[in-house]
């Protein structure tokens, strides 16, 4: 099988952000899961060059936009090594090779008549460089540049777009998972409700010369979007290169939310205009947010992704940023959240398994992997933990549900560090008649350590390389670098010799402190679950309970929603961080950890405020309150999520 994985082409109107970042650690990740997978995967990622806003940024700077270009594209090429990314083809729109193959499309779709001359007469965005509608508007302003397009009538070219329009729709209702998540499937197919405008795809060259010149008119040069899609196909030497062969037909887009239009749009009716098949998949994810702020150079809250890298490793900020965002929806980024990931998560979970798992292998075995021993009922329950993880993992790799694999990698490692607490090794090398169940429990360690080398190689590689290493294993060992073969409980060979190591992630000081007003926002209001303070107690006096209309009732947005995956917040013991489809999934922090378990909330279905203003809780942003009654249970406060009874589809309304 092949995969063929991209990330938009950055403009280089600015420096290489975080927002960038993750969308390339993303697409990179996923090549990697693929390439353990077996398969034969291509991975590109690149520049665009050409535009209004590239030339005036160079104007600012007094140079030309060509070196403009090579030194803001060098910086990219730069940066990804810095975060172990790796590319198989890093592409530029300013390349002969691209400028060629731009023309020639535009040449064949004009031949055929789907490109005509024209005057429009719209409302011009320079930040999106488009034209956009009115409805895309919002209180005048373009919703991400947030000023008022300008209105501008000129004379161009136009792509026949509106003929390719039902096309598409049919297209997107025949394959469900076309566009994912499912929220930005069902905003393409509102948008596609309305008829479609053709698209302008040339600016004159009184306004704009820092494009590709059009092959039938050179008065007008090529409209930087109609330029930078076609970059997916050059950069796999299409039309008659055997990669364009090999990979097309496994085409997968990785963008953010802000694009989803060229992508969902613009660039499948210019491959059915040009007889291509469509792409397989567009995977969309949502905002970085600086705090509870969107991150933006205007207002100098620009998060570099080298500098996070050099702060806390590599591995580290991969780990966070996979970890921290449900795919599709906005996350925020604080230094406090990232530090709090690695001490908790990477330090006390997996640092502490693998250190003294290794330590105990060192003393009690002599530094060798023991022979497995009969297997006990505690034993079975780590080895289908581990079996039930790995199949987990697969399934949330493919879905782009990183968080989730990540999820069911650390239960795992969770139950190892209780499996070593319960089993109590230190007891068991007392005794020398327990040194089989010593060597048992000991072989049981080395197996969820390798397994676990085996599924963080494609999010943390230097990591599964140091721990594949103190494992005694080459790192190109099947048993750790190809998941069929590696994807199974005891292949461990006895008599390994195990190597000693540095500690894989040493804690840091947290640079922030906790806010203490943090819960109380919290979803199922922090003040219902909080412990009372030893205070005084205030006297207690009747109120007239307020009343509101029908008008001010219909504000609230009550929906129904499904819990689908719910975890602790690390230093609270009150919080629980949930994933609930309503239908789109997004995150809630609620205040009911001291009531319920993570395992007892996942499936539900809850009653939630779904258009609360989001709050940043303990590091992680809440996108909502999930509605709970108060209640008394043998004399003792409790909180009791408030439910439906019946089958009732995640996302409906509550009346």
């Amino acid at each position: 099988m092949t995969t063929y994985i991209t990330t938009p082409i950055y403009y280089v109107n600015a420096e290489p952000h975080l927002g960038h970042a993750y969308t390339t650690i993303i697409a990179d990740t996923y090549s990697r899961f693929r390439r353990l997978c077996g398969e034969d995967v291509r991975f590109q990622t690149g520049t665009d060059e050409h535009g209004d806003k590239i030339a005036e940024a160079a104007g600012k700077e007094q140079v030309s936009p060509g070196e403009y270009v090579d030194r803001i594209s060098a910086l990219y090429r730069k940066s990804w090594p810095l975060l172990d990314i790796a590319p198989d083809n890093f592409i530029r729109t300013t390349d002969a090779v691209h400028i060629q193959t731009v023309q020639r499309v535009l040449q064949q779709v004009y031949d055929q008549g789907d490109i005509y001359f024209g005057e429009y007469s719209g409302l011009y965005c320079k930040g999106c460089e488009r034209f956009l509608t009115e409805k895309e508007l919002v209180g005048g302003n373009c919703p991400d540049h947030q000023r008022p397009p300008e209105q501008i009538t000129e004379q161009n070219y136009f792509f026949r777009m509106s003929r390719y329009q039902q096309a598409l729709i049919d297209h997107i209702h025949a394959h469900p998972d076309f566009i994912t998540p499912e929220r930005y499937r069902n905003e393409v197919l509102s948008f596609l409700s309305e008829p479609l405008e053709d698209l302008c795809i040339s600016r004159p060259t009184a306004r704009l010369t820092w494009g590709i010149p059009l092959p039938f008119d050179s008065r007008f040069v090529t409209y930087v979007w109609f330029d930078a899609l076609i970059n997916y196909l050059t950069g796999i030497g299409y039309p008659d290169g055997e990669s364009f062969e090999k990979y097309w037909g496994a085409a997968e887009h990785v963008i953010a939310k802000d694009i989803l239009k060229p992508h969902a749009i613009y660039w499948p009716t210019m491959l059915l205009a040009m007889g291509l098949p469509l792409y397989q998949r567009l995977h969309v994810h949502g905002y970085w947010n600086v705090g509870d702020v969107k991150m933006s150079k205007s207002i100098g809250n620009v998060v570099r992704p080298a500098e996070l890298a050099a702060e806390y490793g590599v591995d580290t900020v991969r780990y966070f940023l996979l970890r921290e965002m449900s795919f599709g929806l906005d996350a925020s980024f604080t230094s406090a959240a990232i530090v709090t990931r690695k001490n908790s998560d990477l330090a006390n979970d997996l640092g502490n398994l693998f250190s003294r798992s290794l330590a105990m292998l060192e003393k009690y075995t002599q530094g060798l992997v023991p022979a497995p021993g009969i297997a006990l009922e505690i034993d079975e329950t780590l080895t289908q933990a581990a079996l039930q993880m790995l199949s987990q993992y697969h399934e949330n790799m493919e879905r782009f549900q990183f968080h989730r694999a990540l999820q069911g990698v650390w239960e795992l490692i969770s139950h190892a560090n209780k499996y070593i607490v319960v089993s109590e090794p230190w007891t068991l090398a007392k005794d020398p008649a327990q040194q089989p169940r010593l060597s048992a429990v000991l072989y049981n360690l080395v197996e969820c350590l390798r397994l676990l080398a085996l599924v963080l190689r494609p999010v943390m590689p230097q990591t599964s390389a140091k721990m594949a290493a103190g494992l005694g294993l080459e790192n190109d060992d099947p048993r750790i670098s190809h998941f069929p073969q590696g994807a199974h409980w005891g292949l461990s060979t006895a008599g390994t010799r195990l190597q000693k190591t540095e500690a894989i992630f040493p804690r840091v000081d947290n640079p922030e402190k906790e806010q203490s007003a943090a819960g109380k926002s919290v979803a199922v209001s922090a003040k219902q679950s909080a412990p009372a303070k030893e205070k005084k107690k205030a006297k207690v006096e009747s109120v007239e309970i307020g009343v509101i209309d029908f008008f001010h009732f219909q504000q609230v947005d009550l929906r129904v929603a499904e819990v689908v995956a719910a975890e602790r917040i690390v230093k609270s013991d009150r919080l629980l961080k949930l994933t609930v489809k309503a239908p789109e999934e997004r995150t809630i922090v609620a205040g009911i950890a001291q009531y319920y378990t993570p395992e007892e909330v996942v499936g539900r279905l809850v009653l939630i405020v779904a258009n609360l203003k989001p709050v940043e809780l303990m590091g992680v942003q809440s996108q909502g309150m999930v509605l709970a009654a108060s209640t008394m249970v043998d004399g003792k406060k409790r909180l009791v999520l408030t439910t439906v009874s019946g089958q009732v589809v995640a996302g409906s309304k509550v009346a």
